[in-house]
């Protein structure tokens, strides 16, 4: 185990911080000054330190590169009025993590480390944290397989790995989604719940053929009767139906989001109904047809709240109403930027202070 008195830590010598303006850079492609590495071997996490962002070598032969042992998490840190620096909900973030370890037969990150850490980490670049209203510092931890060998099995050797980059929106305006019925996310008994690479990898080719028809996402559906929705890009995916928010129940094929559970907690403290369950092409096409399909978004931590205006299905495209009407959906993305912004009370003790 390492605690954080464990972390060896080497300083840039030059940020970079002010070479940009961190209010004002295109999502994930400005990284901070730092990043923190620990490495696993000989079956125990061995050490840890943060060091200054840059390339770093590696084999053509290593296990991530060619068996897919590879797993990341999104969360995001915050900047309030006074300066202070708040992360949103990271223990589940770190729970998360783990569940995707176990189940691509990876070691598990401690606490200390994933925890000591990122702390270490915006502690040395919370000057790259964005105070615009609507910038965050988007965080990526990663944990990879490093064996360099040829050869299907788990690796023995891993590094977890922190880098972080100032973000703005991740849509810069409300998106079209078109329902996919030919090609498959995730299927039962896989790995649709985790935050695996390849889960993002497979994704990309249907949402190109998306792409070229004039949508932005695509709605994924199950695997078995492309009957039933699960979720729209990657991004969970909800509803409001008359007075009821709906979304689809968690299963092995649909990730547990984190800003899913905390729309549908806001949704529950506000005395709306909830609901959790299967959701077919059907009634959603019947909701339209008479007039009950309030809303309809996307929920996640790079895009918070992705405002869908439309619906495609085969050749039919469906309009949904205008994002200004939506009370429940803009009502949540100004609740959580109030609550991330320090501009509203912490009630459900979602905030975690930097220190």
């Amino acid at each position: 185990m390492i605690a954080n008195a464990d972390i060896k830590i080497e300083k840039t010598t030059h940020s970079r911080v002010n070479e940009y303006d961190v209010n004002d850079v295109p999502f994930g492609k400005c990284f901070s000054d730092h990043m923190f590495i620990a490495e696993y071997a000989n079956g125990k996490w061995e050490k840890s330190y943060i060091t200054p962002y840059k390339d770093v070598p590696m084999s053509f032969a290593m296990s991530a590169l060619h068996y897919g042992q590879a797993i990341f998490e999104g969360m995001k840190a915050y900047k309030n009025a006074e300066g202070e620096v708040s992360i949103f909900r990271p223990l589940e973030n770190f729970k998360r993590l783990n569940k995707s370890a176990i189940r691509m037969a990876m070691p598990e990150v401690p606490e200390e480390i994933f925890m000591g850490g990122l702390l270490e980490l915006l502690k040395l670049d919370a000057a790259w944290v964005p105070t615009s209203e609507s910038g965050s510092l988007y965080i990526r931890p990663f944990l990879i397989a490093t064996d360099e060998a040829i050869g299907v099995k788990a690796s023995d050797t891993y590094k977890f790995i922190i880098i972080t980059c100032p973000a703005g929106k991740y849509y810069s305006e409300p998106i079209k989604v078109l329902i996919e019925t030919n090609y498959i996310r995730a299927v039962q008994g896989g790995v649709g719940f985790v935050k695996a690479a390849g889960n993002y990898g497979r994704s990309l080719y249907p949402t190109k053929l998306a792409q070229q028809k004039g949508y932005q996402q695509v709605i994924w559906t199950d695997g078995a009767t492309h009957s039933f929705l699960e979720e729209s890009g990657t991004m969970n995916l909800i509803f409001v139906i008359g007075n009821t928010v709906v979304t689809p129940a968690l299963s092995d094929t649909i990730l547990a989001g984190i800003t899913r559970d905390s729309v549908l907690a806001l949704a529950r403290e506000w005395g709306m109904g909830v609901e959790e369950r299967k959701i077919s092409i059907t009634e959603i096409l019947e909701a339209h047809a008479a007039g009950t399909l309030k809303e309809a978004f996307g929920v996640g931590t790079a895009a918070t709240i992705a405002q869908i205006i439309g619906i495609g299905y085969k050749e039919d495209y469906y309009p949904l109403p205008a994002v200004e009407e939506r009370k429940f959906s803009n009502k949540v993305d100004e609740t959580l930027r109030a609550i991330r912004k320090g501009k509203a009370a912490d009630t459900l003790g979602w905030m975690f202070k930097v220190k």
